[in-house]
């Protein structure tokens, strides 16, 4: 553990959401000082409840569209962790305007912040950014296959890709030290299922004994990635120079079909729950199109950090069971 006057300074953008609450924890567990900015949207208070106490961690409350309140937070600190986003399938859906303003208007705020400061930071984009391409797993510089930008599914997609050129300009014409990653499907305690995340919804449903709802036929298949890996990676990129300027991967190595995924979780429950299928219109509405695969490939990340995620999907569900039960 660092002495005080040496611990370093590190702002985390939406840090009282699921990922960003484990990475303030795991910072302060290094040895920083932690302030998050958060505007409370969709983090939690409760998820940062437990650090409040503690004088090497401040909570303030407040958005990345406030420029001269991320100006004055980023000049306070060494290194600045990006992750405030509109997150979730449902609320890009419900109200994409606001999505495509926080996750664009609030990169941008952040990244000229850190410029102004010269701060070095690190973005967090997602897998959505490949799109609806059948191809996997992708590499970082596979080309991206859209649908039309009448159909909000993509709004998303396209908001994230716009926050990777904003970091990859300020890095090449201005200088300023960045990282990218994508994050695929992250996963732990804290997630919520009220967005459209998978596997918390698959999970409460299974301990209440409810049918478990699958969005189209389930055969749409994903990989899921532990929070405290993604975590991990996420640090060591920021404390790598090798990764200034380059993109990464983040991501689990075990493929699975959605159904199989309901079946895991009804499995490790022990639950009589039965699979219920949903079309993607009775959801999200007419026009909708999900991603029939989205895996990764992560040498990139294996050889710049030497480090893979590596909690294999049946521990991580096994680990969600027992927190939901703890908290329910």
């Amino acid at each position: 553990m660092r002495a005080d006057h040496d611990r370093a300074g590190v702002l985390v953008t939406g840090g009282a959401g699921f990922i960003g609450s484990h990475l303030a924890e795991a910072l302060m567990e290094r040895g920083s000082n932690v302030v998050v900015l958060d505007d409370l949207s969709t983090g939690r208070y409760r998820n940062v409840r437990h650090l409040l106490d503690d004088p090497h961690f401040k909570l303030v409350e407040g958005s990345v569209l406030d420029l001269d309140l991320v100006r004055e937070l980023v000049a306070g600190v060494d290194e600045v962790y990006h992750l405030a986003a509109a997150v979730g399938v449902r609320l890009i859906v419900d109200r994409p305007l606001q999505s495509l303003i926080t996750n664009i208007k609030g990169t941008e705020n952040v990244l000229d912040a850190a410029h102004l400061h010269r701060k070095k930071i690190l973005i967090t984009s997602s897998s959505e950014v490949y799109g609806k391409s059948r191809n996997g797993p992708f590499k970082e510089d596979d080309d991206r296959i859209l649908g039309s930008t009448r159909k909000l599914r993509w709004s998303y997609s396209t908001s994230k890709a716009v926050d990777e050129i904003l970091a990859f300009t300020y890095y090449k014409e201005l200088g300023l030290p960045t990282v990218i990653t994508r994050l695929f499907n992250t996963v732990g305690p804290r997630q919520s299922g009220q967005y459209g995340m998978v596997l918390p919804r698959f999970i409460g449903q299974a301990l209440r004994g409810d049918a478990i709802t699958i969005y189209g036929d389930g055969t749409q298949s994903r990989v899921f990635t532990y929070v405290g890996d993604v975590v991990e990676a996420l640090i060591r990129l920021m404390n790598t120079p090798e990764a200034e300027g380059e993109v990464f991967n983040v991501a689990g190595d075990q493929e699975i079909t959605i159904a199989d995924l309901a079946r895991l979780v009804v499995a490790k429950v022990g639950s009589s729950s039965t699979l219920r299928y949903l079309p993607f219109e009775e959801v999200y509405g007419d026009g909708f199109e999900d991603t029939p695969r989205r895996t990764a490939d992560t040498h990139k990340l294996e050889q710049v950090i030497g480090y893979r995620c590596k909690t294999s999907l049946e521990e991580t569900v096994e680990l969600l069971i027992k927190h939901a039960r703890e908290t329910r």
